[in-house]
């Protein structure tokens, strides 16, 4: 079963519900993906859904939502909380240290420099894209 057709069928389950939030965030969702495939001409892979999800997930504003604006932070974190359904479960950071000390030990540096970074990070953001936050397995490399 594809993600569109997964966001759909929970689509109708939110309708039937009558869960209006939930529907509201679906249906956006369900767009992206229907663009994204449209764009493609083609079905989409499993990654490019994925990453369809995370790029939805990104573009909320609760960053940049004033802390005395409650309604607005509420509305985006019921979202954010329907949209994390669909998105892979993300690496924590002792899995991230993991995935970098076997990536060091791979291209066989032991202390990682900066002249080092583009050929660590060539063989390890495969193994962590859309499973990290990039600036986090920056961070960590870089520390």
């Amino acid at each position: 079963m594809s993600k569109i057709d997964e966001v759909r069928a929970d689509m109708v389950k939110a309708m039937k519900a009558g869960d209006k939030e939930s529907k509201e965030t679906l249906s956006m969702l369900l767009a992206a993906l229907k663009n994204k495939a449209i764009d493609k001409r083609s079905d989409l892979t499993a990654e490019e859904e994925t990453q369809v999800i995370l790029k939805e997930i990104t573009k909320e504003t609760l960053e940049m939502t004033p802390a005395d604006r409650t309604e607005i932070i509420d509305e985006c974190n019921k979202r954010l909380a329907v949209l994390e359904q669909y998105a892979p479960k993300m690496m924590d950071e002792a899995e991230i240290r993991a995935v970098i000390d076997a990536t060091l030990s791979e291209v066989g540096i032991e202390a990682p420099e900066a002249k080092d970074k583009g050929k660590i990070m060539k063989v390890l953001m495969p193994k962590v894209k859309g499973k990290a936050d990039g600036k986090l397995v920056n961070d960590i490399l870089m520390t």
